[in-house]
């Protein structure tokens, strides 16, 4: 008879058969979760006295995860999101467990009742056209690193591409013509994004010879650029720009901002809400309404500091027409 008390087999089957298979969440998601077991076992194991192997469904009560997460905060100095972070994960194992056995359903309740902390929204950070256009521009483009940093920085600004896409971006992702465009894969979907006639012009030298299986943007030794390679990219040339621009010193740039700062000029050049989402290939429309939240409290704060005439501090929202002059402003 099956041991249905045993916390192991159930991890397993959780990691295994639920995140990987059933759910199908992006790899870095599941490394996520399972790092959280790899904290959350040992500490139950100590503080029972029990081997990891011998540990069951009980030991996981409510006062032990509060006891967790209290080890978190304390001892390994996490910060409030990522102590959520760990807690969403047991509340998936324990619903796991709950919905495939019955009589758990009431552990499981137990579990789930042990509340998310509030923790301050983290602000949005996005650059300004003219940074955008530094940044850009800080490259040098008479060597070949220098063209594959531009290349890399303006296909992350016209994409909104994440970290991870870009760095497992490969030659035949990208489909040329009339109308270039790339595939993108990321967190499990796929969608296609419009390259930008001047995104393609800085793409094409820099693949020409190339076969159609290889990385697009690759290191000095020709092996396929890391997302922890193109963190080094931005933040190397954000240090360059900024002895410019003395306001990049004051944000926070990473590629994750570029990709804000897509969706924050496309917004503001009168591209629709849904356009934008299937850009950045979110599945929820609240996810990116956040940029139109951004959008509408600095444009409150620029009418604010003009004190422009109540008639001019409205304008109609333009689609196609924003969408094209934006483009040709590229």
């Amino acid at each position: 008879m099956r041991d249905n008390n045993s916390i192991g087999p159930w991890i397993r089957r959780f990691l295994l058969e639920h995140v990987a298979t059933e759910r199908n969440l992006a790899r870095n998601t599941q490394l996520s979760y399972r790092d959280t077991l790899v904290l959350l076992l040992p500490f139950l194991s100590k503080a029972l006295g029990k081997a990891v192997d011998r540990l069951s469904i009980d030991d996981l009560s409510p006062a032990s995860v509060r006891s967790f997460l209290r080890y978190l905060e304390k001892e390994r100095r996490c910060s409030g999101a990522t102590r959520n972070l760990r807690l969403a994960t047991i509340h998936s194992l324990a619903k796991f467990i709950g919905m495939h056995s019955p009589e758990h359903v009431a552990w499981c309740a137990a579990i789930r009742g042990v509340p998310f902390k509030k923790t301050a929204s983290s602000t949005l950070t996005y650059l300004d056209k003219p940074e955008m256009e530094a940044l850009l521009h800080t490259p040098d483009l008479h060597t070949a690193l220098g063209m594959r940093d531009h290349a890399l920085l303006l296909f992350l600004y016209n994409t909104g591409a994440r970290a991870d896409e870009a760095a497992h971006l490969s030659l035949e992702d990208i489909k040329w013509g009339t109308s270039p465009a790339v595939r993108l894969v990321g967190k499990g979907k796929m969608r296609w994004c419009p390259i930008w006639p001047r995104t393609a012009d800085v793409l094409k030298p820099l693949i020409a010879g190339r076969a159609c299986g290889e990385f697009v943007f690759l290191n000095r030794l020709n092996q396929p650029l890391t997302r922890f390679g193109i963190y080094a990219v931005v933040r190397r040339t954000v240090a360059q720009a900024s002895q410019a621009l003395p306001s990049l010193m004051a944000k926070t740039i990473s590629p994750h901002c570029l990709r804000h700062t897509c969706a924050v000029h496309l917004l503001r050049s009168g591209v629709d809400i849904n356009t934008i989402r299937a850009w950045l290939g979110h599945v929820s429309l609240d996810t990116t309404h956040i940029y139109a939240e951004v959008d509408l409290e600095m444009k409150a704060k620029a009418l604010a500091l003009c004190d422009l005439p109540k008639e001019t501090r409205t304008r109609p929202w333009h689609t196609d027409a924003g969408l094209m002059s934006f483009l040709k402003a590229l």
